[in-house]
């Protein structure tokens, strides 16, 4: 058994914040967390007074081992730009486990990342959920697939124009979309598929089945429409990513109850459908009744930095509980996690996180991190 002692522990929970608390900690699970409560005889102890516990953070949209720093062509592995729709691929099987941000991630109190491959592609591949620290390689797996990536905008036909191939427009875009989701559906049912159309197309039929998400790359408002448009033909679960436009049509993402992993917001207006990126959209999208969580996209921001991306949408108006929900409990619950995830309470992972400060406060620094029980720091 081990037991964090002292700390003031933010539970993202009905249980609020317990001052001067105890979370007791048993293998990968919290086996108990309150106040006054009984530690067993022979318990390691972390010392935390004084300090902040709170859950790990997860960062749901990152390239993290896909596309490493540092290495340029050798450790680029986010864009299989050869053809638009690649829904067969596997973020899984493209990931360095060595990449350095890992370690990164654990600097800045990240346990869980989702990683997906990049936006050249109308269909550009799985995501995989990431453990930022485990025993060896294979354990960081945590859930495999666990959505599919697809974009619209920008950046597929900027892609493929440069080849001389379609699309070239935004038309042409979304028709590709419907056209790989309408083939799909005609061969869902059938019994006599043929090997090649098992696995090219099964990411899909998982989509279709509501097995996993559609995590579509928009930014402009006309963008996140047609993706709403396509979400209706398909009856697909869907989330946004990026969705700088988001707030412009609000009404319709509430109507469907659609959310936004929204970012990156620690950048400049990168390209056209970006001039829009501000930290108070995110206290826009939570007036208006838009579920959101806070993304790096790491490398675009480096992705120990997401806690100071919350940090500055709260000097921006969102609330300081808004803000560390949208990097613990809302991505929980929107990853379908958050039985296991997004709070300090009995029973879940014991992925935690205890800082010298508040976590909003830059000075503040990750002493420790704990993922499924293992500590990391000194």
């Amino acid at each position: 058994m081990l037991a964090i002692k002292g700390g003031k522990i933010l539970t993202m929970d009905e249980a609020g914040v317990i001052d001067n608390g105890v979370i007791l900690v048993e293998g990968e699970f919290i086996h108990q967390v309150g106040k006054d409560l009984s530690i067993p005889k022979g318990s390691e102890i972390i010392e935390a007074w004084g300090k902040y516990i709170c859950p790990g953070f997860i960062d749901s949209h990152t390239h993290i081992g896909l596309e490493e720093e540092i290495y340029r062509v050798e450790g680029d592995d986010v864009n299989e730009t050869s053809h638009p729709i690649t829904p067969h691929l596997q973020a899984v099987d493209g990931i360095n486990f060595m990449d350095l941000a890992f370690a990164d991630a654990l600097r800045g109190g990240v346990t869980r990342t989702m990683c997906m491959p990049g936006s050249a592609n109308i269909l550009g591949g799985q995501a995989v959920f990431l453990k930022t620290l485990a025993s060896s390689m294979g354990d960081m797996i945590y859930r495999n697939p666990w959505g599919l990536k697809a974009a619209l905008g920008e950046n597929p036909k900027r892609v493929y124009a440069s080849q001389k191939k379609t699309p070239k427009t935004r038309m042409a875009s979304a028709s590709l979309l419907r056209e790989a989701f309408s083939i799909a559906r005609s061969l869902m049912d059938k019994d006599d598929l043929k090997a090649r159309e098992v696995y090219r197309n099964s990411a899909i039929f998982k989509v279709l089945r509501k097995e996993m998400p559609l995590l579509l790359h928009v930014h402009r408002a006309d963008d996140i429409l047609t993706a709403l448009r396509i979400k209706d033909e398909f009856g697909i679960d869907m989330l946004l990513q990026h969705g700088t436009e988001a707030v412009l049509v609000a009404e319709e993402l509430v109507k469907r109850d659609v959310a936004v992993f929204l970012g990156p917001l620690l950048t400049t207006r990168a390209k056209v459908e970006m001039k829009e990126v501000a930290f108070k959209n995110a206290a826009l999208l939570a007036a208006r009744g838009v579920k959101f969580s806070f993304i790096t996209d790491h490398p675009v921001i480096p992705i120990e930095h997401l806690r100071v991306c919350a940090a500055l949408a709260v000097r921006e108006g969102l609330s300081e509980e808004m803000a560390l929900k949208a990097i613990t409990s809302i991505p929980a619950q929107l990853l379908k996690v958050d039985q296991e995830l997004g709070s300090i309470k009995e029973g879940k992972r014991a992925d935690l996180v205890i800082f010298n400060g508040h976590p909003f406060d830059f000075r503040s620094q990750a002493e420790k991190v704990l993922v499924d029980g293992k500590i990391w720091g000194g």
